[in-house]
């Protein structure tokens, strides 16, 4: 048995709404299921998918970074901001052979936006 993929990662949120938000605004994904008053919502990310389920009473805590691969790192760094994100970092070249950036969205959730050198 080999793991070929990743099919789809759900990170929990405190607010629904302002998540949704996010994802849609900033980071421009397709949203498919659930929306801004649902328990669950599901995004497009390629071939698999990005999940939020609500949980009000979460205390937020690092748990790791999301890491998504991008066409462009430098545009869309320029998408980002330009709908209002306010990404950690800037654009920049890694020792491991990627460009990329950081961006936290509202529960804390890190993720960065990357491509191969």
């Amino acid at each position: 048995m080999a793991v070929r993929q990743i099919s789809a990662l759900t990170l929990s949120v405190a607010d629904m709404s302002r998540s949704v938000d996010f994802y849609q605004s900033i980071v421009g994904l397709e949203l498919l299921f659930g929306g801004p008053g649902k328990e669950f919502t599901s995004f497009r990310v390629g071939d698999g998918y990005l999940n939020l389920i609500l949980q009000r009473d979460r205390i937020p805590s690092w748990w790791g970074r999301a890491i998504f691969y991008v066409d462009d790192v430098d545009e869309t760094f320029r998408q980002v901001t330009g709908a209002g994100g306010v990404p950690d970092t800037s654009p920049s070249d890694a020792p491991w052979g990627e460009r990329y950036f950081h961006l936290t969205d509202p529960d804390g959730h890190e993720l960065s936006f990357a491509k191969p050198l």
